[in-house]
């Protein structure tokens, strides 16, 4: 069989239950839920981490977050990590990547093993081409806020797609297979949608359209502010937040469906798509907003679309399911080394549970606007949950707790003490097999381009 080409796409903080193929009342992924309808669309995907640098690092790397330190301890790949586009490179893969987001770039060492990475960023932006730009700034009302000096209000998927045309013309024109990585910076927080969609879900909303995206930036700006007083949304005020939220994943889903047509217009007919969420969003669960301090669903479970594969996988759609298991199975369809991942081969494999991490929280933003913030009700130090069909179990530095599903705010250790020792004792099997550290972390300083964004998605001060 020809090794297929491979386009994997990450869309930033999207939660599974607002997409099409896990039953959302509005049709935000229609593109999406239409390479699902013709593929796999699962609903059950659970991220490595709750943020983009240990969930992207576990899908680059087919590692757990706590074997590369990244988003646990460090912030930057240790030497004797293999990332998966080193894999497909030895097996005779062109390897790229389009990132627009600053932990998936050469800060953070993710870019290792890429023949062609670029970081689509403020600073950067001018590396796109003075045509593609002209071609953006023509575009700008229907794909952006419109001429704005407020970064935070420009949307890049337009941008990216231009880009990445780009690159597909010349795998086109090449001989060897190519795995291309894209990370789209949208949904992520701010929710400012383009002019196209912007006022797409605010019908019954007491604000405008336009009223609804300034509160959702206002409110980006005072997260911590909001969490830390325990700030009660109105309901327009909620609806409002995500209204917008959603205008941006139909958007992005817009522009995806664009990029996946554009593809099959060429000649490059055996090409694997993959869809999915880096992680989640809060909105209002456990009194958090956005995706710091928990390993709840919001947060974890993300879509997944896997289009394009020729084999029957061993896997439901309904199925638990990891960004590292449709790694593996890509790369042992491509005939490349797959050994050391902690993934499975669907094709092959399921799994009956998933597992996802934190590294160290830190309350100080939260405590500045509030000294008495309860902060003792979330574990301490790394955090690692494991997540059956049934329960999620949490391990801490200074404690331990067990939920039963859908419920996961009321723990019951207590109730059912012997499912809460299985399961860890199944943790304790997974980190001796996957999660110590493959070396001492590193945390190398950011510059300030890379800054810069950070501190723009609130990662920051």
């Amino acid at each position: 069989m020809t090794e297929p080409n491979i386009l994997w796409i990450t869309l930033d903080s999207v939660r599974s239950d607002h997409t099409g193929i896990d039953g959302y009342t509005r049709d935000t992924t229609p593109e999406i839920d239409r390479l699902a309808a013709d593929g796999y669309g699962f609903n059950n995907c659970f991220a490595h981490g709750k943020s983009t640098l240990p969930s992207s690092g576990g899908i680059l790397t087919g590692s757990a977050p706590s074997r590369t330190t990244l988003g646990i301890t460090g912030n930057s790949l240790p030497d004797g990590v293999t990332t998966v586009a080193e894999r497909f490179a030895e097996g005779g893969y062109t390897t790229a990547c389009l990132s627009r987001n600053s932990f998936v770039s050469g800060a953070t060492g993710l870019d290792r093993g890429f023949d062609r990475f670029q970081w689509l960023a403020s600073s950067t932006i001018t590396d796109a081409g003075i045509g593609t730009l002209v071609k953006y700034l023509f575009n700008i009302r229907e794909h952006s806020a419109g001429f704005t000096t407020d970064t935070a209000k420009h949307a890049s998927p337009y941008l990216m797609n231009e880009v990445a045309k780009k690159w597909l013309a010349d795998f086109e024109r090449g001989d060897d297979p190519f795995f291309f990585y894209l990370h789209y910076n949208e949904p992520h927080r701010p929710y400012y949608p383009p002019g196209k969609f912007i006022d797409a879900y605010t019908d019954g909303l007491e604000m405008s359209a336009r009223e609804a995206a300034e509160f959702a930036l206002d409110f980006h700006y005072n997260l911590d502010e909001a969490i830390a007083t325990d700030r009660k949304l109105t309901q327009d005020e909620s609806d409002a937040l995500q209204a917008m939220y959603d205008a941006e994943i139909a958007y992005t889903d817009y522009m995806v469906g664009r990029l996946v047509d554009h593809v099959e217009s060429l000649d490059l007919s055996n090409t694997v798509v993959v869809v999915t969420g880096d992680h989640g969003e809060l909105f209002g669960e456990y009194g958090l907003y956005a995706h710091s301090y928990v390993l709840m669903d919001g947060v974890t479970r993300v879509p997944l679309v896997l289009y394009g594969v020729d084999s029957d996988l061993a896997v439901a759609e309904e199925d638990i399911v990891q960004h590292s298991d449709v790694m593996t199975t890509l790369l042992a369809m491509a005939g490349c080394d797959a050994d050391g991942t902690i993934g499975v081969d669907l094709r092959e494999e399921s799994r009956s549970m998933a597992v996802s991490q934190r590294g160290p929280a830190s309350f100080d933003g939260l405590l500045e606007h509030n000294p008495e913030f309860d902060t003792s009700r979330f574990l301490d130090g790394i955090m690692t949950s494991v997540r059956t069909e049934t329960h999620r179990f949490e391990r801490g530095e200074d404690r331990e707790q067990l939920f039963e599903l859908p419920d996961e705010e009321t723990p019951v250790d207590d109730e059912q003490p012997d499912v809460a020792q299985a399961l860890g004792a199944r943790l304790d099997e997974w980190i001796d097999e996957y999660g110590e550290p493959v070396g001492e972390a590193k945390s190398d300083e950011f510059s300030g381009a890379v800054r810069k964004q950070l501190s723009d998605l609130g990662y920051l001060d």
